[in-house]
């Protein structure tokens, strides 16, 4: 069978170096849209192909976020290429093999580090690392038990291994930065690059305007879902009460479970996030949400619906009392307006600030803002105790929906006096 492999017409050239370059590392950091990993999948199959030594493994943080990304996207690009039926795609065990020659790909989480560690190739060398959503993997000890576990004589002369690395740069704090973009202490034999949308040619209009319109309206999350830059984490509000974790419904099932909903339209998205809370060890687990623009009210109607809300009560925001009463009317039980007046931003804030908070990865929206929320400044650059009203949908609803488990006396919102005592008492 002859594969012609037009790698100009596949990819942009910002992703030539994917297929060109003999570099250990290749790290691209990146914005929305900016195709960095539909790149690496055309990559991981033309190296497949071209290269009878090489099997891959690529690497996420949670095992069980593979099978919706970095397979199902590996899988589409192979028959985007015309060659999928070359391959085989099976799920239990999730690998993808190349059937004239028995080449694999293998799917690990670093979830589960010792499986990594023992996969061994039947056929050629295990010399590629696809790393996908590497802003997400949680320390730099971690990456380096896997790359030192690949090693080994090539088959192939003139062979080499090669590690690549995708994300989005939610925080210049992270271990990536110092490790492949900054210029004194970067690997060697490293190569960093940073692409937006400007380097992928097959997004629409809309979706650009969407995106440059968040230049205007949250320029803290821009700066990296726009921009492709470092985010700046410095007077983030919730710095060290947060952490992705790949949970199961089974260890939240004792745990009241609860949806606060923020109401957006053209703009700005509606936001419905799902959680469940521990009150004696105060952890909040955010299991599920919706994040979408453009909502009609039936619409949100039916996402309550197929997100799981029957049976669970929802807080909504009440500047959209007609909201509330459309969807009542759309058979959505439980719904109640979520408590606003002087003062209630702040203290939901701090009254947040006493828990910690557990996001399931599915969740994406509320995890690039709990990322990108900050403190406001006065003129003369001064932080202030008041977040800003920026990039704060998902916070926002959660914060509706968990005031009754902390702002409700007798079914009653507390009065603000008394949310601050209680504030008070809690020592934020």
């Amino acid at each position: 069978m002859e594969v012609n492999l037009n790698i100009p017409k596949m990819v942009s050239p910002a992703y030539y170096p994917l297929f060109t370059s003999k570099a250990r590392y290749l790290a691209y950091k990146g914005s929305r849209g900016s195709g960095k990993s539909v790149a690496a999948d055309f990559k991981v199959i033309i190296d497949i192909i071209t290269k009878p030594y090489v099997n891959w493994l690529v690497v996420r943080q949670y095992f069980g976020t593979h099978k919706d990304s970095t397979f199902a996207g590996i899988k589409s690009a192979a028959y985007d290429m015309g060659v999928g039926d070359l391959f085989k795609f099976t799920t239990s065990p999730l690998e993808i093999t190349y059937k004239p020659t028995g080449q694999k790909v293998f799917f690990r989480g670093m979830d589960d580090p010792l499986k990594i560690t023992s996969i061994r190739a039947t056929t050629g060398n295990l010399c590629r690392v696809f790393y996908e959503e590497a802003y997400e993997l949680k320390s730099l000890d971690a990456f380096q038990t896997v790359e030192e576990s690949i090693r080994g004589k090539l088959d192939d002369p003139n062979g080499f291994y090669q590690s690549i690395l995708m994300f989005n740069p939610w925080s210049d704090k992270h271990w990536l930065k110092s490790e492949f973009f900054d210029e004194e202490t970067k690997r060697k034999n490293s190569r960093s690059f940073t692409t937006t949308y400007k380097d992928n040619d097959h997004l629409d209009d809309e979706y650009i305007a969407s995106l440059e319109e968040m230049r205007i309206r949250n320029p803290n999350r821009a700066r990296v879902a726009v921009d492709g830059e470092w985010g700046i984490a410095e007077g983030l509000v919730f710095e060290g009460l947060f952490e992705q974790q790949d949970f199961t419904m089974e260890s939240i099932a004792t745990f009241p479970k609860s949806v606060g909903l923020d109401f957006g339209f053209k703009h700005d998205p509606t936001a419905g996030e799902f959680f469940a809370i521990d009150q004696d060890k105060r952890i909040v687990y955010i299991y599920d949400e919706f994040y979408k623009q453009g909502m009609l009210t039936e619409q949100i109607a039916e996402s309550l619906k197929t997100h799981g809300s029957i049976g669970k009560k929802i807080i909504a925001d009440s500047a959209e009392q007609r909201l509330i009463q459309e969807l009542s009317m759309h058979a959505v039980g439980n719904i109640m307006p979520a408590h606003k007046g002087r003062d209630s931003v702040e203290q939901g804030v701090q009254m947040m600030q006493s828990y910690r908070f557990v996001v399931h990865p599915r969740v994406k929206g509320l995890w690039e803002e709990l990322n990108t929320y900050v403190y406001d400044r006065d003129k003369e650059g001064n932080w202030l105790n008041k977040p800003q009203d920026l990039n704060n949908h998902a916070i926002d609803a959660l914060r509706y929906g968990m005031e009754p488990y902390a702002f409700m006396k007798n079914n009653q919102y507390m009065s603000r006096s008394d949310r601050a005592e209680m504030i008070k008492n809690l020592g934020i």
